[in-house]
Parts: structure tokens; C-alpha cells; sequence
């Protein structure tokens, strides 16, 4: 991979990690029709470390407020119901599902899940299920009515963005929204459960970079800080979209960009296996 190659990829995976389109389709996307090796599950997971980070820039203040009151709550008893050390566990909670399944399903999503057939399909459905969510939700909960349960419905939403193209926010904000969550809180809840699951999957993928036909650590690390850069900026724009806007213009974008794929592969024109990682 070369420093420009890496500087495009970084500038798509911080557009598109917080939007509801798919960071890792788009990442799989761009690839393919630029000509590219695909970048692989190992590149995706270590440069949303840098759109992480911008997670924990901006919500800083809660977060810190999170971790502070969670420990707390460990030994002193006051804290135990504590609104803030309440979601530091049920950010826990939430994170059980994609543990799991990302260790379970580890060779389908750095292989199987990648086939741009597979990534067209989900764009689309999942885009579709984003646009029910947001017309039939009853939006009137906040993150004060979060349980353990809701908690867990998250998480098993935002376990099905290891397959690419159906978007960890995106993913995440439609069970948010069919489970009642206001637009602006399932955002919220979304960006912070990501944190752990995310930081944890870009560290295990350490070791893959710059190993056999892993990328450079260079081009590696300039992608994940222009991730970092652009991503902070999104957030900032999302979550004051959101608070007036529905999620319409995401959905038509996802199908249309769904459609397009599998016509280009159906007619031949792309492989859906386009610039594979060798193993």
C-alpha cells in the first residue's frame, strides 16, 4: 500500500465510520474500483482506532465522567446506581455480543463476509430496515430509559457490522430507533459502545500489519490520523444533523450504491472478489 492509496482510505474511513453507510463497504468499495488490493480486515479495524480516538475527543467530558463514576461504583456504594457508572455497565453489557461473534466469525469477516455481492446486498437492506426504523419508531426514549436487555439489543445490532455494508452507526442507531431511542441518543449510545469493541478489535489486529501481505505500518499510520482528523469533524456535523433531520438522504444513497455494485458485478465489469488479501 502507498502513502497516497493509504491518505484516500483514511479520508473515506472518516466519512464514512459515523455515518449509517458503512465505513468498511466503502473502504472494500473504493479498493476495488480504484484497482487496489483489497485493504483487509486487519487495515479497516486498526485505522477506526484513529476514528475512535475522535470518539473519546468529543464526548471526553462523558466519557470521563463514564469511567471515573464505573470505578467508583466498584467499592463505594453510593455510586452504584449513579447514572454515569449505570451506562459504563451497560456499555459493557453491550459490547458481549461482538466480542463473541468477532471471535467466532473471525475467518468469515477477514474472507467470506468481504465478497462485494455480499456488501451490495446488506448496503441495501440494511438501508431499508435504517429508513422503517426511523419512520415507525416512537423516538421518545432517552439513554436514561437504557436497561440491560436494550442494552444487549444494541450490541446484537452492532454485531452485524462485522459483515461490510450494513454500518456499525447505521447498524446500531436502527435498533436503537426500533427499540423507541430518539435519533440524537441511539447516535450517542452507538458512538460509545463502539469505543471498546472497536479499540479492542484494532489492537488485536496489530500483529497483521506489516506481516505477509499486510500493509506498511507507514501508510498505515498516516490513514488512521487522517481518520482521527475527519472523523471528529463528522461526529460534530451528525449529531446536530440528526437532532431535526431524518435519515432519508443515507438510505437513498445506501440502496443506490447497493444497486450500482451488484449491477457492476453482474454485468462483469467488477469482480466480486476484487483485489483479494492473499492468505
Amino acid at each position: 500500500m502507498g502513502w497516497f492509496e493509504a491518505l484516500v482510505l483514511g479520508l473515506v474511513q472518516g466519512l464514512t465510520e459515523f455515518l449509517p453507510i458503512s465505513s468498511s463497504a466503502h473502504l472494500r468499495v473504493t479498493a476495488a474500483f480504484a484497482g487496489w488490493d483489497d485493504p483487509g480486515a486487519a487495515f479497516t479495524a486498526v485505522t477506526q482506532i484513529g476514528t475512535e480516538l475522535a470518539v473519546l475527543l468529543y464526548f471526553s467530558r462523558k466519557i470521563g465522567r463514564i469511567i471515573s463514576h464505573w470505578f467508583k461504583s466498584l467499592y463505594n456504594r453510593e455510586y452504584r446506581h449513579d447514572p454515569h457508572a449505570r451506562m459504563g455497565w451497560l456499555i459493557i453489557v453491550g459490547s458481549l455480543p461482538i466480542a463473541v461473534l468477532g471471535l467466532l466469525f473471525e475467518d468469515q469477516i477477514e474472507h467470506t463476509f468481504r465478497d462485494l455481492r455480499i456488501t451490495a446486498t446488506t448496503l441495501i437492506v440494511f438501508g431499508l430496515l435504517l429508513l422503517l426504523a426511523d419512520r415507525i419508531g416512537q423516538q421518545q426514549r432517552d439513554l436514561d430509559h437504557l436497561t440491560v436487555k436494550h442494552g444487549l439489543a444494541f450490541g446484537f445490532f452492532q454485531a452485524l457490522a462485522l459483515i461490510p455494508g450494513v454500518s456499525r452507526s447505521g447498524g446500531t442507531i436502527t435498533g436503537g430507533l426500533f427499540l423507541g431511542y430518539k435519533r440524537a441518543d441511539a447516535a450517542e449510545y452507538s458512538f460509545l459502545l463502539a469505543v471498546p469493541a472497536v479499540m479492542a478489535s484494532g489492537f488485536y489486529q496489530l500483529a497483521d500489519i506489516a506481516s505477509g501481505e499486510g500493509p506498511a505500518w507507514g501508510p498505515t499510520i498516516l490513514a488512521t490520523v487522517v481518520a482521527f482528523g475527519v472523523g471528529y469533524v463528522v461526529i460534530a456535523w451528525l449529531m446536530a444533523y440528526i437532532k431535526k433531520n431524518s435519515f432519508l438522504p443515507f438510505v437513498i444513497y445506501r440502496v443506490v450504491l447497493g444497486l450500482i455494485l451488484l449491477a457492476l458485478v453482474f454485468a462483469g465489469v467488477l469482480d466480486p472478489n476484487a483485489g483479494p488479501v492473499e492468505s
